[in-house]
C-alpha cells in the first residue's frame, strides 16, 4: 500500500486551522487518522475534565442534539442573515438547526426530535467535534 502524504498533510492542516485533537478521513478501503498529542496533558486534563462535568450535569434533564462529523459551526445560512433556530423556539425532527462546514461541504445538521431550544451551546464560527453537544432541547 502507498501512503498519499497530501492527504495527511491535508489533514495535519485541519488539526491546526480547527484546534482539532483528532481527524479522520475514509475514502474506499483507505483509512487514515491523524491526531496529536497535547504535552501539557497535567495541566489540560483539570481544566476539561471540570468544564465537562459541568456541562453534563446541567444538561441531563434535557435532550440533546450532536453535532454528526467534525468540523465548523454556523448558526445561520451566511452572516448577518436570520438563525435557523432561537432559544425558546420550537422546532420539530429533522428542521434544520446549523449547518457544520467539513471539507468546503456545508453539512446541515438536522433537529433528532421535537422540542423548544432550550440553550444553544456552540458559538457561530466555533469548531465542533464529533457527537459534541450543539443545542438542548426541553
Amino acid at each position: 500500500m502507498e501512503i498519499n502524504k497530501k492527504i495527511i498533510e491535508e489533514l495535519v492542516g485541519y488539526l491546526k486551522e480547527y484546534n482539532l485533537s483528532e481527524i479522520e478521513y475514509a475514502e474506499g478501503q483507505t483509512k487514515v487518522k491523524v491526531s496529536k498529542s497535547i504535552n501539557n496533558s497535567g495541566v489540560m486534563a483539570p481544566l476539561v475534565h471540570k468544564s465537562k462535568s459541568k456541562t453534563v450535569d446541567s444538561l441531563d434533564a434535557n435532550l440533546k442534539v450532536t453535532s454528526p462529523i467534525v468540523g465548523t459551526a454556523y448558526l445561520a445560512l451566511e452572516p448577518g442573515k436570520k438563525k435557523f433556530i432561537e432559544i425558546g423556539q420550537k422546532i420539530k425532527k429533522g428542521q434544520t438547526i446549523m449547518i457544520v462546514e467539513a471539507m468546503k461541504t456545508m453539512n446541515h445538521v438536522p433537529s433528532t426530535s421535537d422540542g423548544i431550544v432550550d440553550k444553544i451551546l456552540v458559538k457561530d464560527g466555533e469548531p465542533v467535534e464529533f457527537g459534541q453537544n450543539l443545542i438542548s432541547l426541553k
